[in-house]
């Protein structure tokens, strides 16, 4: 009977100390490849990504005091050593003041270097007195394939340094602004981005920057597996001008076009191009021998000249004629497939920078 009591005793206490401590933990072992890979790669790219926080003044109605006020948040990345900072166009519209926040906890406020809405990109510049974060290593989007991996690192929803991860969903995509533009040539991926993403890198699987966040596509407003980001070919062109000038100059044919006339003129003829409205004199376009469009008697407008290519890609709007444009720069000598009379012509120019 003791005997009994005693294994009972110490079935308990045993029983007890299981209780106490938890089941026993089953070793993991070490984490594969592609895990220390991805681990490594953020742990080396997130210093150089920031937190944005934006204010605008406003007046107050009754005491007629200026105060400042929140405005929104994004993420932005070093871009180089002297500590400017790119970041979407729309992260900062419309505000007053912009501070942004590393990854080690210090705040400082920045400055506008300069920014063109065209490509939703801006640059913000901050004073480290030291140990500032790196510039992200630098990649191509020109060779990118879809299906192959991408990371993006942001602070959505204001959860800040998250890591996401898809693949190239497509290439070459084309977005609408809400001011009538239109951004081309964007990069689409299914890596989840949320608002508060806008101006965070987008990285390849060696940790290269290859793109910037910049847009979803979702009728919730949260992440629907379809989002865009500015190809880095596009921000080094942009950027670079940016900090060297404070502006962009966009490749320039001396032409004048409207969208609603091209519309018009498109569908009435049944040509798919962008018709050129007015030369401007001794523009890249006169130089070239473009033609423009002339009004007869009774305002009868006789088309001119339609642009259908430019080095070989169709266009068949203004925004796409920009776009192709935008490819080259102020100096390059391109190639353009011209309509002129019902029959194809090719004409070559040298871009000016535009205005």
């Amino acid at each position: 009977m003791r005997r009994g009591l005693r294994l009972l005793a110490s079935l308990l206490l045993g029983l007890a100390a299981v209780a106490a401590h938890g089941r026993p933990v089953t070793p993991r072992g070490a984490l594969n490849e592609g895990e220390r890979a991805v681990i490594d790669m953020f742990e080396s790219s997130k210093r150089s990504v920031v937190y944005i926080t934006t204010s605008e003044r406003v007046r107050d109605f009754w005491t007629r005091n200026i105060r400042s006020i929140p405005k929104g948040t994004g993420s932005g990345f070093f871009w180089d050593e002297q500590g400017d900072i790119v970041t979407n166009y729309h992260v900062i519209a419309g505000a007053s003041e912009a501070r942004v926040r590393l990854n080690d906890g210090r705040d400082y406020p920045a400055s506008l270097v300069g920014a063109s809405q065209f490509h939703d990109i801006a640059v913000l510049r901050i004073r480290v007195p030291g140990n500032r974060p790196p510039p992200l290593p630098l990649g191509t989007s020109h060779d990118l394939r879809v299906g192959q991996s991408v990371y993006a690192i942001g602070n959505p929803f204001g959860l800040d340094w998250t890591l996401t991860r898809g693949i190239v969903s497509a290439l070459d995509r084309a977005l609408d602004n809400d001011d009538g533009t239109t951004i081309e040539h964007l990069i689409q991926t299914d890596a989840a981005i949320n608002p508060g993403n806008s101006g965070g890198p987008l990285l390849d699987s060696a940790g290269r920057l290859i793109g910037m966040n910049t847009a979803i596509y979702s009728p919730s407003g949260a992440s629907a597996g379809i989002g865009f980001a500015v190809p880095v070919d596009t921000m080094n062109r942009v950027a670079t001008a940016l900090i060297a000038t404070g502006k962009y100059a966009p490749p320039s044919l001396g032409i004048e076009i409207d969208p609603d006339l091209n519309g018009f003129l498109s569908e009435r003829l049944n040509v798919q191009g962008v018709f050129v409205l007015r030369v401007r004199p001794g523009g890249p376009a006169a130089a070239a021998g473009l033609r423009a469009a002339r009004i007869e008697r009774g305002n009868v407008i006789v088309p001119g000249d339609a642009i259908l290519e430019v080095g070989g890609k169709a266009v068949d709007t203004p925004t796409k004629l920009q776009a192709r444009l935008d490819d080259f720069n102020p100096g390059d000598r391109v190639r353009l497939g011209v309509l002129r009379g019902g029959r194809r012509v090719t004409v070559e120019a040298t871009l000016a920078a535009g205005r």
